[in-house]
């Protein structure tokens, strides 16, 4: 029996959205056709719009989809500061996810002023720190709304009620938190806010940005402490939990688990593959070493007492195992 721990990666698909899926696949249509089959597919279209738009308590009118929270971000970093006009700056934070910190940092190359806001050592931003990396030229600050990495919870709201005088657009990216905690864009009051399908138990390849109404966006596409568990204080994510275990390699123990029929991860899918150790970890403080003994097991709906109880029994053997090799490795 597998045990999927990595619902932070990618979430299954869940039996209703398949269903849902298989119910509209069939004969060809474009939306922007003016034929029958066109029609339906407009009005399914415009159903599932209205649907994502319920889920962050927004107008339908408002969401625009794209092919996931990745591209949701660019168009929210490129779009706004596109539409600010020229020497429009950015502020980010040090742990974001790398479609926004390095569609950033590709920006700061092309000459918009960037500053990224470092975090303490539970991975938490200070708004006063949001607010003092903030120039005259800072059109646009994005903070992801929860860090998929380790759980912790930004405080969107209050970074957009202290920006808000200043006349400066807040993105959000919600797509670890949509599905796991209420996201409601009027409460968050920011102004972009992207979410992703398949970190809910929908497909992959779709995902949405909401723009607040009246927000300047240019187009893209034109023509068509980790030794304990995780974040200890302050809000999280509660399906979350990154773990580090002195003396036990993350990847050792990541294959060992995979061995046993566990599924985990040691930081964002999407940097998985990558030489470097996650650099959320770094951003909190942690050394090299420290950050790369970093396992996370991120849940969903699906997830059994059962089958927690059932890694909580496998873990110890397996570090002993790892920290055996490793004494082994080091004896030869």
């Amino acid at each position: 029996m597998r045990i999927y721990l990595d619902h932070n990666a990618g979430a299954p698909l869940r039996p209703e959205a398949r269903a849902a899926m298989l119910a509209v696949l069939g004969p060809p249509a474009n939306p922007s056709s003016a034929h029958r089959e066109g029609a339906r597919a407009r009005s399914l279209l415009e159903e599932a719009r209205a649907n994502v738009a319920a889920l962050v308590g927004a107008p339908a009118t408002d969401v625009v989809f794209t092919s996931g929270a990745s591209e949701a971000n660019n168009l929210a970093l490129r779009g706004a500061l596109a539409a600010a006009g020229r020497d429009a700056g950015l502020v980010t934070g040090a742990t974001e996810h790398a479609s926004v910190l390095e569609t950033a940092r590709a920006l700061e190359r092309t000459g918009v002023p960037l500053a990224v806001v470092s975090v303490d050592g539970e991975g938490r931003l200070e708004v006063a720190d949001i607010v003092a990396a903030c120039d005259a030229r800072t059109a646009l600050v994005s903070i992801g709304l929860a860090n998929g990495e380790v759980g912790t919870i930004a405080p969107v709201r209050a970074i957009a009620a202290a920006l808000r005088p200043h006349g400066i657009l807040v993105h959000t990216d919600a797509a670890q938190a949509a599905g796991r905690l209420p996201v409601d864009v009027a409460a968050l009051d920011a102004d972009l806010v992207s979410i992703s399908s398949h970190k809910l138990g929908g497909p992959a390849g779709a995902g949405a940005l909401w723009v607040r109404r009246g927000t300047r966006l240019q187009a893209l596409v034109t023509g068509g402490p980790q030794e304990r568990h995780g974040a200890t204080a302050g809000p999280r994510l509660p399906n979350t939990l990154n773990i580090r275990i002195p003396g036990c390699a993350g990847e050792s123990l990541l294959v060992l688990l995979d061995l046993a029929g566990v599924a985990v991860s040691l930081g964002s899918a999407c940097a998985a593959g990558a030489a470097e150790p996650s650099h959320v970890l770094r951003a909190m403080g942690l050394g090299d070493e420290a950050a790369r003994s970093a396992v996370r097991l991120s849940l969903g709906p699906t997830t059994t007492a059962e089958e927690i109880d059932a890694v909580v029994e496998l873990l110890p053997r397996l570090v002993r195992d790892v920290r055996a090799r490793g004494r082994a490795g080091a004896a030869a």
